[in-house]
């Protein structure tokens, strides 16, 4: 809870801070980099560093917190949190590097605002800093102690690797040693490890596809545009073993036996997938609708296996949308209003940010309650909504 005392200074300095903090990240990187160039080998992405999505990011949690703290006072962004915390955890951040950030985030505020920062404008964003950072200490300690091992990596060999459309590739992974294995829930995701040419080593998050007891299966696109791709795709064979960590994510099936719509752009349908897989395999009787979208029909990454489980349930249908139509797909981009949705009906989504925004207002257009639409967000986390 935001105390009294930061309370009205935050409110008279959110809209500054809020409009500055876009450049007050590229200053607090630049420090953090100089002060710890290791970061950059295996925890932060290069790609992401240049794109400017990771300073996005930063900008777009600690506004959107500290926004949360004045609008719904006493409570905190939980959904949010969770999200970021699996993130954080998939990456191994620990407790002593938020003392990290604080020190050099702090040193770019006080250099980007110097003309109007106060002692007590600093003490009120250090309260609003660490409160952040202490929830997600808590939910990230609650998630390491969860897994059935303790280590960051483990190795995994790879047992397959096949194309899966155009310009995907689909790797299948099994253990490489007797590290005990975390099972991975529906939609959940791990991060990949691997090194460059260079010799630098980079980290990226992947869906799991389909999970199979102690197997992992994910797929990637080749122009994703981050460094961690290319590598798997040109370089990494059967029988290569990579280092991968224990599964993470929070946007997993939920219990009940309510319908369940599944919402998918492109690459985007590797978590749904997963989600539909494990109703497949359960033999469930919910009401499951598949909603995906394409530019062309080769370009579905997971066609066979999503139109498959499809047709081994009877209570479920598919509907796709194709910039290049076929029989039997619409035209151009998704749409929720070409849909009917079933009534208590729970949506999963996963795309580009763009298609999830659209999808997202229009299942709220629609009489979807907000809670019951979960979302995971590729890359570095940035927030959808307040």
């Amino acid at each position: 809870m935001l105390s009294e005392k930061s309370r009205p200074v935050i409110e008279a300095t959110l809209p500054l801070v809020g409009s500055r903090i876009g450049a007050i990240t590229p200053k607090f990187y630049s420090r953090l980099f100089a002060a710890h160039p290791e970061l950059l080998d295996g925890l932060f992405s290069r790609s992401n560093q240049r794109s400017g999505n990771q300073q996005q990011a930063l900008a777009g949690s600690i506004a959107a917190f500290a926004g949360h703290l004045l609008s719904n006072p006493g409570t905190l962004p939980e959904a949010v949190l969770s999200r970021i915390a699996h993130k954080h955890a998939s990456l191994g951040i620990t407790e002593p590097q938020y003392q990290v950030v604080y020190e050099h985030l702090f040193a770019a505020i006080a250099e980007d605002l110097a003309e109007v920062i106060t002692p007590e404008i600093a003490e009120a964003w250090t309260e609003v800093y660490w409160l952040m950072a202490d929830a997600l200490v808590k939910i990230e300690k609650g998630l390491y102690a969860s897994q059935a091992n303790d280590r960051m990596w483990t190795p995994w060999r790879v047992a397959a690797k096949t194309p899966a459309g155009t310009g995907a590739m689909t790797f299948t992974l099994e253990p490489a040693d007797d590290t005990p294995v975390t099972a991975a829930l529906p939609g959940q995701y791990v991060s990949v490890r691997v090194v460059l040419p260079e010799g630098l080593r980079q980290v990226r998050q992947y869906s799991l596809s389909a999970d199979a007891g102690t197997s992992r299966t994910f797929t990637t696109k080749l122009d994703d545009g981050g460094e961690v791709s290319p590598v798997l795709h040109n370089n990494v064979q059967v029988g290569d073993i990579l280092e991968i960590s224990n599964p993470y994510g929070e946007i997993t099936l939920k219990d009940g036996d309510g319908p369940v719509v599944l919402a998918s752009a492109g690459i985007g349908c590797t978590p749904t997938a997963s989600i539909l897989r494990s109703l497949a395999e359960a033999g469930t009787d919910r009401q499951v609708l598949v909603l995906h979208a394409e530019s062309t029909l080769d370009s579905w990454a997971l066609r066979g296996q999503m139109t498959a489980d499809v047709q081994r349930l009877d209570s479920a249908e598919l509907q796709l949308w194709l910039e290049k139509p076929e029989a039997g797909a619409r035209e151009g981009f998704m749409s929720l209003r070409e849909v009917d949705l079933p009534a208590e009906a729970s949506l999963y989504l996963c795309g580009p940010l763009p298609f999830m925004k659209s999808i997202r207002n229009e299942a709220i257009n629609a009489g979807i309650p907000a809670t019951r639409i979960h979302y995971e967000v590729f890359g570095p986390d940035i927030w959808l909504a307040s």
